[in-house]
């Protein structure tokens, strides 16, 4: 996410934002930002990963304003209160992704919080296909088929074997791209209708660059006029979306070369 971390900062500022949940901090590239946020204005960074990397957990040692909570998004929440902002870049799958919202939804209003949460990876590849680290933590009647070793191209449904954007065997793909309860936007778009038909609310804004940000936050906030003004100019923007397109063929056609797909 540290690619939109002007806008996030200057979204953090509009929402007055203080204490921060991150579930996902990988190399903690965003979460570098995020605590000196939170540093600054009084605040907290929580951030949420059951196996970070090494330098992630270097980086921790140093820090006396961050805490590191080493579980599944979903087992962490009960530790969690008065967040100011959840930042959602966990595990890419409609199980998790709705879940999360649902329990990120339930703190807030707990708490008399308005919601606020920016997610990553609505856009493909996982917006429409779920993504799995660790299939069997997923129940199986939410669980599509996958596969750890085959890659997903745009505009393809099906996957291909040892072609395309592949984890390799660290994570796998759904069978197929589309249909109900499949990939981050999917889930994203049944967590507000429900919220909606419950009579709350939200505001939803999407940025379609770098595999896609999503924002999501209450539509009644103080401070909502002004969010949406500052996300207004990116908010589907067709320019940007094409040069994400642009930016992935590239990364596609390096892959082929570099899986022997394209001669040489």
């Amino acid at each position: 996410m540290s690619e939109f971390s002007d806008i996030i900062t200057n979204a953090m500022d509009i929402a007055n934002v203080s204490n921060i949940a991150e579930i996902g901090a990988e190399y903690g590239g965003m979460t570098t930002i995020l605590a000196k946020h939170a540093a600054s204005h009084n605040g907290r960074l929580f951030s949420i990963d059951p196996n970070p990397k090494p330098e992630f957990l270097a980086w921790l040692d140093t820090q006396n304003t961050v805490s590191h909570i080493a579980k599944p998004s979903l087992e962490a929440f009960t530790s969690l209160s008065n967040i100011d902002l959840w930042m959602v870049d966990g595990d890419h799958n409609w199980f998790t992704v709705y879940h999360e919202l649902k329990a990120i939804s339930a703190a807030c209003q707990r708490d008399e919080k308005p919601l606020f949460a920016i997610l990553h990876d609505v856009c493909w590849p996982a917006g429409r296909r779920d993504m799995y680290y660790a299939p069997e933590a997923i129940p199986e009647e939410f669980r599509h088929d996958y596969c750890m070793k085959s890659g997903a191209k745009p505009g393809q449904s099906g996957l291909f074997r040892q072609q395309g954007m592949r984890g390799m065997g660290h994570f796998g793909w759904a069978l197929h791209e589309g249909g109900e309860r499949n990939g981050v936007k999917s889930a994203v778009e049944d967590f507000i209708n429900e919220a909606e038909a419950h009579g709350q609310p939200l505001a939803y804004a999407e940025i379609p660059a770098v595999f896609g940000l999503g924002i999501i936050f209450d539509a009644a906030a103080p401070w909502a006029e002004d969010l949406s003004n500052l996300l207004l100019p990116f908010h589907d923007n067709p320019l940007i979306a094409k040069l994400e397109k642009n930016r992935l063929a590239n990364y596609l056609t390096v892959l082929d070369w570099q899986d022997g797909v394209l001669g040489h």
